[in-house]
């Protein structure tokens, strides 16, 4: 190109020419081949500024801004062409790639729902159909609330298996969900009537072997109203027994001691695997110890403001590990804690 003939104009048509050209490139490497041949080092518009010097002074200034404008046009050219070859590019890899979601996917393994939640959940859903509540305390709690308002003073025997993880002189671990009745009854301030399960994780010292261990799961239920006898109680345990282990599971109450109720009762059920004919799992004795129960001391109900002589009720409590180690054939408690995943795996979740 002899820019000492060149009419400025030129630039214009050289510009069209390479915009129509990068307009069609097929690809980025085409693409990149037009740049290089406009403004490369050797390209068209890159040879012309050099030899701008060849122009009379007087006629630089005019060729410069249209060798400018010309450099700008094509460069903005190129920017889209590209712009648009990557986008198109985007799509059709999207497209090569799309998921076909109707067509039937090979499901992910779920996770494990622990046998102890599993439990959790269907003693709660059970006493929510019988029309309880379920509430919850804290698990550090007053020696006032684990002990004393229970009917526990300071020098009564019951305490020496339950006197564990003392935080200060008048706080320790809670020893049993019992001081959630507690609190309930006040909470409520004689209102009725109160039927509510609460479960939660205790603490104990006691030994840690196949059968006992220091930490572990309960579920306390209460019931208070006017009327309550007995009766209730056993009526109430049965449905239970036979929504959790089966239709045909009896029930036994055994007499026994809780220095928060009176009477007190210890409650068996017929051994799930034998039906009560006697195997190992019942020892052969055709029975399976599951919870504590009776009816509510005086003392409790006076000192949460309610009247015995008006209201009664009846409580009890289960081990939440005691049922999952019979349903589910457990026969160490500490497998519960020790987050083997080979025990978790028979309760995965199937999709």
């Amino acid at each position: 190109m002899d820019l000492a003939r060149f009419d400025p104009s030129e630039f214009e048509r050289i510009a069209s020419e390479a915009r129509a050209r990068i307009a069609s490139a097929a690809d980025e490497a085409a693409l990149e081949g037009l740049r290089v041949e406009y403004l490369g080092k050797r390209g068209v518009l890159s040879l012309a500024r050099e030899r701008l010097r060849q122009l009379p002074p007087e006629e630089r200034p005019a060729a410069g801004r249209a060798l400018n404008a010309a450099w700008e046009e094509v460069e903005r050219a190129y920017e889209e062409r590209r712009a648009a070859l990557r986008a198109e590019e985007t799509r059709r890899r999207l497209e090569a790639e799309r998921l076909d979601l109707s067509l039937p996917g090979e499901p992910y393994p779920l996770g494990a729902s622990h046998p102890i939640l599993r439990v959790i959940e269907e003693v709660e859903e059970i006493f929510l159909h019988l029309g309880y509540s379920v509430v919850e305390g804290p698990e550090v709690e007053w020696d006032l609330y684990n002990f004393e308002r229970l009917n526990i003073p300071p020098d009564h025997p019951a305490r020496d298996m339950q006197d564990s993880f003392y935080l200060a002189e008048d706080v320790l671990l809670r020893t049993h969900t019992s001081p959630v009745q507690v609190r309930t009854l006040l909470a409520r301030g004689g209102g009725l009537p109160v039927r509510i399960v609460a479960p939660g994780t205790v603490y104990r010292r006691d030994e840690d072997d196949a059968t006992h261990s220091h930490m572990f799961t309960q579920v306390e239920g209460l019931v208070v109203d006017e009327g309550v006898s007995l009766a209730d109680l056993k009526g109430t345990l049965l449905a239970f027994a036979r929504a959790f282990f089966g239709e045909g599971t009896r029930i036994r109450l055994r007499p026994s001691f809780f220095p928060f109720t009176e009477p007190s009762v210890e409650v068996d059920v017929s051994c799930h695997k034998c039906g009560g004919a006697g195997c190992n799992v019942c020892k052969f004795t055709g029975w399976i110890e599951v919870l504590g129960a009776g009816m509510v001391h005086p003392e409790v109900l006076r000192g949460a403001g309610y009247d015995p002589e008006r209201v009664s009720g009846f409580a009890f409590g289960l081990g939440v590990e005691r049922l999952a180690m019979i349903k589910y054939g457990v026969e160490d408690v500490r497998s519960f804690y020790t987050g083997d995943v080979r025990f978790l795996r028979p309760f995965r979740v199937h999709a």
